[in-house]
C-alpha cells in the first residue's frame, strides 16, 4: 500500500531496510534473496506484485548485518550495537499467548485425539500452533509414551486435536489467488516447473514441483514436495523460489 501511494504521488519508489535484492532483467525488475541468509526477508516481501517491485529499493540486500553495524558505528549512530529483536513488534514482552488472552479471553475448551476422545482442556485454542509438542496440557498419557502434537485447531468448536507426528506429514500444498513477483509461470499440472517452496520466514526451502490450477474459476498455486513437510497450517504463506529468485507467493488454503 505504501508503494502504491508513493508511485501515485510521483515518487520513483520506496527505499526500505529490508534484507532482499532486486535485479533488472529482460523481464523487468525481479526480487531475489539477500546476500546474508540469516537476515534474508524475501519471504515476507513475496506479497509484492511486479508493479510494486519496480518501485522497491533494498540497499541492504547486498551486504551483511555485521557490515551494516560497522558502517553505523563509523557514522556515530547509537543503534549500531542494538541487539537484534526476535519478538513481534507490538508484543515487546514476548508473551504472545498473554497478549491474545487480554483481548480474546480464556474460553476453556477440549483437547481431543483424532477419534474425539478427550485428553485434556485448554484455555484458548488460539494459543496453540499446528505441530506444537510442548505445553499441551494433556491429562491422559499416550499408550506407549509416544509424544503427541497439535494436528488441528477448530475455532468454531474451540477444540484442539492432537495425535502422532506422522499425521502432520504434508506432501501437497495449495494456495489461492497467488501473487507473482515476476513473469507468471506457464507451469501446469501435466507440465510442472521445478523449484523450492518455503513456508516459514526463515525456514528450509523444500525442493518441489509446482504449477497453476484453476478450481471453480479461481487460480491456485500447488506445490508437491519431494520430501514431506511437517506441521503446516492454513493461513501460512507459501513462497516459491527459482534458485534465489522469488517466483511468487500464496496464502495456504489447504494441504494433503
Amino acid at each position: 500500500a505504501v508503494l502504491d501511494r508513493a508511485q501515485a504521488m510521483g515518487f520513483d519508489g520506496v527505499v526500505t531496510g529490508h534484507y532482499a535484492q532486486t535485479r533488472d532483467t529482460v523481464d523487468g525488475r525481479l526480487l531475489y534473496r539477500a546476500v546474508d541468509p540469516g537476515k534474508d526477508q524475501s519471504y515476507v516481501l513475496a506479497v509484492l506484485n511486479r508493479t510494486q517491485i519496480q518501485g522497491a529499493y533494498f540497499p541492504l540486500g547486498n551486504t551483511t548485518k555485521d557490515n551494516v553495524r560497522v558502517e553505523a558505528k563509523a557514522h556515530g549512530l547509537s543503534v549500531a550495537l542494538k541487539p537484534d529483536s526476535h519478538d513481534i513488534c507490538f508484543v515487546p514482552s514476548g508473551d504472545n499467548a498473554g497478549w491474545l488472552r487480554e483481548r480474546l479471553g480464556s474460553e476453556i475448551g477440549p483437547i481431543v485425539d483424532e477419534n474425539g476422545n478427550k485428553l485434556g482442556e485448554h484455555k484458548g485454542a488460539y494459543t496453540y500452533t499446528i505441530g506444537q509438542r510442548k505445553g499441551l496440557g494433556l491429562t491422559v498419557p499416550a499408550k506407549g509414551g509416544e509424544p503427541r502434537y497439535v494436528l488441528k485447531i477448530e475455532p468454531v468448536t474451540n477444540t484442539v486435536v492432537v495425535g502422532n507426528r506422522d499425521a502432520l506429514a504434508i506432501d501437497e500444498i495449495y494456495g489461492a489467488t497467488p501473487i507473482w513477483c515476476g513473469p507468471t509461470p506457464e507451469a501446469t499440472e501435466t507440465q510442472p516447473n521445478r523449484g523450492f517452496v518455503q513456508v516459514r520466514a526463515h525456514g528450509t526451502p523444500h525442493a518441489c514441483s509446482y504449477f497453476r490450477r484453476l478450481d471453480a474459476g479461481i487460480e491456485n498455486l500447488v506445490a508437491v514436495v519431494d520430501e514431506p513437510i511437517y506441521g503446516l497450517a492454513p493461513g501460512q504463506a507459501m513462497v516459491i523460489y527459482d534458485g534465489d529468485r522469488v517466483v511468487g507467493s500464496a496464502t495456504i488454503t489447504g494441504t494433503k
